[in-house]
């Protein structure tokens, strides 16, 4: 049997490279995208190259940017656009294979192991990926190539922007071998620590170590750090099919006043799940799951979810899954003051769906069509020209502004 062959493509600075792209009066210039430009508030999603080179990191708080590098642009994020490169660069991968897994909106590895009759090896194809993303997207890649998905992603991340780099059976041990552990997938901060007070600082010292001493000091995570370390990888590229580019899309709020009774959390639910639903449906996603958050005075912090029986992105079903889970897990022992709703394990919209015996289709359709004349009327008229009747019960919670999402990736174990 013939060896994989993987590729791993990772945009480069990709919410920033996007930003540069609509911004040509920037070009030059240290940008940086995250939080809300005009507050000064908020952490640093991506910054470009310029502003790396300044000093500015990924997490950073907008302050501390502007400390290190006092001329940064800041940015505000627009996942919509953001999520629309991500597409087109999909559509690029697919015309070499169609296994694709998606590792966030910014990052694929394509298994290319049945496309060389056709296409070439697989420098040949990521050299040709690599061209046609800068001339079509106008953003740049880096690309690993290798036998497994761990190497490959080490090679993406080997040497940026726009770069190439081909891990192998002759060259792993002097390349891979010699860097950091800390590089390798799923090595964080505490667990790079623990490993360096066992004497284990690169990756070929992790390979080389006594696999029981791992597991005893990490559990089972340890038998896949030394498994990863020896490229000892046999993960599959999931094929393309109905997966969606990320994991989940979430929006949470501190909100205006404390919420005192079951009405107040119905009127932030109702405005959290609105703006998720809408942002589901502009992306042509549908959810199987619903999770909220809560967090009172008192600073208890829960989250509970719940499985759906059909995948939705209707409003009306997402707020009352919602609302359900909220009544079924809070006793009203303080008021609450943060609420956030996430919507996970992500599908396309267009998946076949077995129709529910048990509900009513005829309904279904009605609220389908409402949500999207809704997303219509308030894309041309702005978010308060059409209200639901519960948010003028409240008008200081009504007024909630529910812009601002989270997109989660997916995690390689798809957790």
């Amino acid at each position: 049997m013939s060896e994989r062959v993987i590729l791993h493509s990772d945009m480069n600075c990709f919410y920033a490279s996007v930003e540069m792209l609509h911004h040509p009066e920037f070009a030059g210039m240290p940008l940086a995208v995250g939080g809300d430009p005009e507050a000064r508030h908020g952490i640093v999603l991506t910054a470009n190259y310029i502003a790396k080179k300044k000093g500015v990191k990924t997490g950073m708080a907008l302050w501390q940017a502007k400390q290190v590098c006092p001329e940064i642009i800041f940015v505000p994020p627009r996942m919509d656009l953001y999520l629309r490169f991500s597409q087109m660069a999909r559509e690029i991968y697919s015309e070499y294979t169609d296994k694709i897994e998606p590792y966030g909106i910014d990052e694929a590895w394509l298994d290319v192991s049945d496309s060389g009759n056709l296409k070439g090896s697989g420098m040949t194809i990521a050299r040709e990926i690599s061209h046609r993303i800068k001339y079509e997207l106008g953003v740049t890649v880096s690309i690993g190539i290798s036998w497994n998905k761990i190497y490959a992603k080490l090679g993406s991340d080997y040497k940026k922007p726009d770069a190439i780099t081909e891990f192998n059976r002759e060259n792993y041990k002097d390349r891979i071998w010699q860097l950091p552990a800390s590089d390798l997938l799923y090595v964080g901060r505490q667990t790079n620590k623990k490993l360096q007070k066992l004497g284990i600082r690169t990756i070929g010292q992790l390979a080389e170590s006594d696999e029981k001493l791992l597991e005893s000091h990490f559990g089972k995570i340890g038998n896949v750090l030394w498994a990863f370390a020896n490229g000892w990888d046999e993960d599959p590229v999931c094929k393309e099919g109905y997966e969606a580019p990320v994991k989940s899309i979430g929006n949470s709020t501190t909100t205006p006043r404390d919420l005192e009774n079951d009405l107040d959390v119905w009127i932030i639910q109702i405005a959290l799940a609105e703006s998720v639903a809408a942002r589901l449906r502009k992306h042509g996603f549908k959810c199987k799951t619903v999770e909220i958050t809560v967090r009172d005075n008192g600073l208890y912090s829960f989250s509970r979810q719940i499985h759906l029986r059909q995948p939705t992105n209707i409003t009306n079903e997402i707020v009352t899954a919602a609302f359900q889970l909220f009544k079924d897990n809070y006793k009203w022992e303080h008021p609450i003051r943060s609420l956030g709703i996430r919507a996970a394990d992500l599908v396309l919209d267009d998946i076949p769906v077995q129709l529910d015996l048990f509900g009513n289709q005829e309904k279904k359709e009605k609220l389908e069509k409402l949500d999207r004349t809704v997303d219509e009327i308030r894309r041309r008229f702005g978010y308060f020209s059409i209200q639901r009747a519960a948010m003028y019960q409240d008008k200081v919670l009504s007024h909630l502004d529910a812009g601002t999402h989270t997109v989660h990736p997916h995690s390689y174990f798809h957790g």
